[in-house]
């Protein structure tokens, strides 16, 4: 019976290769990121990097454009997603593979980079690579073309709690693991067994389904039976015949196995547990008991990590105790590609980062430059007239934000012309007024957290003091403004995202809060016009102030806000307040980067990062109700 799953499951698999093969060798099809991870700190692997080098050359074959990558540390694997998804922006079939140590825990599917640490589980499971963020990558390319991603990693679980299916796939997306949930992927002293098969049927060409029993075989040989390929897949479409091209060289796919694609903890499953515990036990972050709980979620200090996770966002500034809980909601997936829709990008993307949204306008090129006096070196900054009308500067403390008032109101939220995570639009109202940051915090007020001994001193910290503060966690954020409520008395928190973008478009209705045109000079991104460079984003404050008084909220960095990550606005609170769920592990960013595209600057712009994960491209501003 497993044979004939096997079968199945490689013809399948095969099948799609042969429909992404319909262009000839050397005609552009598209682009592949290829990664092989070999040489890992703790029980280094000695086939994927061969792997990862035989699969570009025979992709290069197939006609694809090839990124090819070996022994990556995490923000190495980050940057080449990121630099991937560039590439994809421009339209084409997107396949992405993996070769190295892979685990899954629940419904995640991680990756892991050669620096991560078996010891340090709770570190593992946050430096990993989530197939989710590789997902939201491959989405940016044209719309209704294929998507593949193909893992050479097991999917077991060190840590011992039940395997869940992998998620579930966006349109035109086809993933082909070499192990199905909960069980090893093998190799030999060369190559991993399932590769080896792989690229065997992909360069012997010819009609799909033969190709594929031929392969299926081949695995079934090598790995004794104890190695079962398995596939998801959402494409549509005829298969094709896949071109032939001369055979690779691969390792004899029947000899024995010598070496399992997961990490085998050295302590027992017992001791692995007790490691991971006292590895988070003094943690002040909800989201390290979060991490436990996903890998042990009946643990023998299950209940202990629940009640501190629950104490420790009971005492985070605002909790929402005199408005009724949201309904909780299964986060829908998205359902579909982000053409028109999806963004960042996130490492992600690092995110990642977020997929690209429709082209924007381009900036015109004889719009007028933004006057100098836009352009102030640091914050607190002259307050123009139009801030002027949603009120005075308030600051609470010399150490604190300066914030403006924002009136209360009501808007329309989203969009229903762009990406799908911003759909459905809503009327929102706003019953009362609140105070919002006019820049985003800045390196100078980080660091007067982190000399108070509140804050976690971060690679941004050495910029310039004016510069707004990157290489910010939602779970940093949440440090700060606790800190900052400590010592200004008043109840600081992040602002809701429905309070974000009412704050973003400046009792504005337009795609930008300046209009519906990109101009010259509006905003801190990489075709929105000086001052702009690559290596850090611009001054806080340097451009113009919108309506209600505040400075880069389209562009800078990607904004933490409190919510939880939804893919849509379906079933969203009909208020204001934050969309929260219990057990969150991802968090919505807001407005766009400097090293972002237009398309990335309108008010609606969102999309998703993990909370205890720092980005370069990741900070923050501080609301808190007014008095």
């Amino acid at each position: 019976m497993w044979r004939t799953f096997l079968m199945m499951g490689l013809s399948l698999l095969l099948a799609a290769q042969a429909a992404l093969a319909q262009a000839q060798p050397g005609k552009g099809k598209g682009i592949a990121l290829v990664i092989g991870n070999s040489a890992y700190l703790e029980q280094p692997l000695p086939g994927p990097t061969q792997d990862a080098d035989a699969m570009a050359t025979a992709l290069r074959r197939q006609g694809y454009t090839v990124l090819l990558h070996r022994n990556l540390k995490r923000e190495q694997m980050l940057q080449a997603l990121h630099d991937f998804e560039r590439r994809l922006q421009a339209g084409g079939e997107g396949l992405f593979y993996f070769a190295g140590h892979g685990i899954q825990v629940g419904q995640r599917v991680l990756l892991l980079p050669v620096d991560a640490v078996a010891a340090q589980p709770a570190r593992l499971l946050a430096d990993a690579l989530d197939l989710d963020t590789v997902l939201q990558r491959l989405a940016v390319g044209q719309a209704g073309k294929a998507r593949l991603v193909l893992l050479d990693a097991c999917l077991d679980n060190p840590f011992q709690a039940p395997a869940l299916a992998p998620p579930v796939l966006p349109p035109q997306t086809l993933v082909a693991y070499a192990a199905r949930p909960g069980h090893a992927a093998f190799g030999n002293a060369g190559q991993g067994v399932w590769t080896a098969a792989l690229l065997r049927a992909m360069a012997a060409g010819g009609e799909a389904h033969a190709l594929l029993a031929d392969a299926a075989a081949q695995v079934a040989a090598g790995s004794g039976g104890m190695q079962r390929p398995w596939l998801q897949s959402t494409l549509s479409g005829e298969a094709v015949r896949m071109a032939s091209m001369p055979p690779l060289a691969a390792v004899d796919v029947d000899a024995p196995l010598l070496y399992r694609r997961g990490v085998l903890p050295k302590d027992s499953a017992e001791q692995y547990e007790l490691t991971f515990w006292d590895s988070i036990k003094d943690s002040n972050h909800a989201s390290d008991y979060e991490a436990y709980l996903q890998a042990y979620p009946n643990g023998r200090f299950a209940g202990l990590a629940r009640a501190r996770v629950e104490r420790l966002k009971a005492g985070a500034p605002r909790q929402e105790t005199t408005r009724p809980e949201p309904t909780r909601q299964d986060a829908p997936r998205q359902d579909a590609p982000r053409q028109d829709a999806p963004r960042p990008a996130p490492e992600k993307a690092q995110a990642p980062r977020p997929p690209a949204k429709k082209p924007a306008d381009s900036v015109p090129s004889s719009a007028a430059p933004a006057p100098d006096a836009a352009r102030a070196s640091a914050p607190p900054l002259p307050t123009p007239p139009a801030a002027r009308k949603a009120g005075a500067d308030i600051q609470d403390c010399p150490a604190c934000p300066v914030l403006a008032a924002v009136p209360a109101g009501s808007f329309t939220m989203g969009s229903n012309s762009s990406d799908p995570s911003e759909k459905p639009t809503r009327r929102l109202t706003m019953d009362k007024p609140f105070a919002i940051g006019r820049t985003e915090v800045t390196v100078q007020q980080w660091n007067a957290c982190v000399e108070a001994g509140a804050c976690p001193r971060v690679v941004d910290a050495q910029r310039a003091p004016n510069l707004p503060v990157g290489d910010i966690s939602w779970d940093d954020a949440q440090v700060y403004v606790k800190w900052l409520t400590k010592v200004s008395g008043k109840p600081y928190r992040l602002p809701t995202e429905a309070e974000w973008e009412y704050a973003a478009r400046g009792g504005t209705a337009s795609r930008y809060w300046w209009g519906e045109d990109m101009k010259r000079g509006a905003a801190s991104c990489k075709e929105c016009g000086e001052p702009w460079q690559e290596a850090a984003p611009a001054p806080a404050g340097s451009f113009t102030a919108n309506g209600y008084g505040l400075h880069d909220m389209s562009g800078s960095l990607w904004e933490w806000v409190q919510d939880c990550w939804h893919s849509s606005y379906k079933n969203a609170p009909a208020d204001a307040r934050a969309w929260e769920e219990a057990f969150c592990r991802q968090r919505v960013i807001r407005g766009g980067s400097w090293r972002d595209g237009a398309s990335y600057m309108p008010a609606s712009t969102r999309f998703k990062y993990d909370a205890s994960v720092r980005h370069s491209q990741n900070g923050f501003r501080v609301a808190r109700d007014l008095d």
